[in-house]
């Protein structure tokens, strides 16, 4: 009778969620891997089984290593300053200043924004508003749109995605904050930890499990951006800040080369779980209860 009643309740609550699971990532990712060996160009009835010939040009594919390597600078970038921001502001706002519920909700606003959208309000940022300044002020780093040049054009992508995802990730951290045992920081802060060393050796140790999903949520969100760098650069100037999702949209679509795209896009797959598996284990090791 128990048996019956959990497997009621499991096809009532956890079936429906299990076959959308199935149909929307599970099935969709073999019928992907598939793809990859045969030469179907995204349109056509036919799908010729080609082997492993998609692989082979992904090695020869020039163009997706270095918007790859550009990727991988990118998301080092994003996820050390996401995190240091985040970290900073998210204990400042637990210390009890004055107008701290208004600095959350204002720091978490930029999160609500779509990347479309937000790509093309700071595109006018950095086209109009700081070329305005230059032009106003004379300052050189501000004479031309940071768009136009490599260089400010990937430091617009970086910037943009922090302050995008800052806000987010303030609120995980602020949740572990408020989390601490008030006993344990009480207890060190009687024993002469304060400053730098109660940080270090209590507090870092005991918010391990925000960190830990924090590191998490940035490293897939960086490495798989593609609506900023759409609509803020869209690979320019000249494809120097092509990131490696939208180089391989660019293959599959643009290029009709599906399979070579959808070859691209499982090995960047397997490179984003495998670093992001090896996060969550390296941190989860370091986590300690109070």
């Amino acid at each position: 009778m128990r048996s019956s009643s959990k497997g009621k309740d499991f096809c009532i609550f956890a079936l429906p969620g299990l076959f959308c699971f199935c149909a929307v990532v599970v099935l969709p990712f073999i019928y992907g891997v598939y793809l990859t060996l045969t030469d179907w160009n995204g349109v056509s009835n036919v799908k010729n089984f080609i082997g492993l010939k998609n692989f082979a040009g992904v090695i020869k594919d020039t163009q997706f290593w270095s918007s790859l390597l550009l990727t991988f600078k990118y998301v080092i970038l994003v996820v050390v300053l996401v995190n240091v921001i985040a970290f900073a502001l998210g204990y400042l706002l637990t210390r009890g200043i004055k107008g701290q519920n208004f600095f959350r909700a204002g720091f978490f606003t930029p999160n609500l924004i779509g990347g479309i959208v937000l790509g093309y309000i700071w595109q006018f940022v950095f086209s109009r508003v700081f070329v305005s300044i230059g032009e106003t002020t004379g300052w050189s780093l501000f004479g031309v749109s940071w768009l136009s040049d490599p260089t400010k054009a990937f430091a617009a992508l970086v910037i943009v995605s922090v302050w995008q995802l800052s806000g987010y990730m303030i609120l995980i951290y602020v949740a572990g904050f408020m989390g601490l045992s008030e006993d344990v920081l009480e207890a060190a802060s009687i024993d002469g930890a304060s400053g730098w060393v109660k940080l270090k050796n209590i507090i870092m140790p005991l918010m391990m499990p925000s960190i830990t999903i924090c590191l998490f949520m940035t490293l897939s969100r960086a490495f798989m951006v593609y609506d900023v760098n759409l609509s803020l650069t869209a690979g320019a100037p000249y494809g120097t800040t092509e990131m490696a999702a939208m180089h391989v949209y660019e293959k599959a679509f643009t290029s009709r080369q599906f399979g070579v795209g959808q070859a691209e896009a499982l090995i960047l797959f397997v490179i984003v779980a495998c670093i992001s598996g090896l996060q969550v284990y390296m941190t989860k090791k370091r986590e300690v209860e109070a």
